[in-house]
């Protein structure tokens, strides 16, 4: 039986958070099933591009976070 995988189990195999016998299995069927390799790729450039987003808050944003944390008593950030 040919195990059918999905988008999530593709993510595990990027992030290398599946078994070692998963991913060969992953491998076999990356190679042999053109639409799954399609996927994968997508996911590769999906998360290529996510890398490249800026990760600063905005100032609203921070000024927001500060103006919540005073008007709660908590301390000075």
């Amino acid at each position: 039986m040919i195990k059918s995988f999905t988008p999530n189990d593709l993510v595990r195999y990027i992030y290398q958070e599946m078994p070692e016998v998963e991913q060969e299995l992953l491998m076999q069927a990356l190679q042999s099933d053109e639409s799954l390799m399609q996927e994968y790729v997508e996911l590769l450039s999906a998360i290529e591009l996510m890398n490249q987003l800026p990760l600063k808050p905005s100032e609203k944003v921070v000024r927001a976070i500060k103006a919540k944390a005073k008007s709660t008593g908590l301390q000075k950030v």
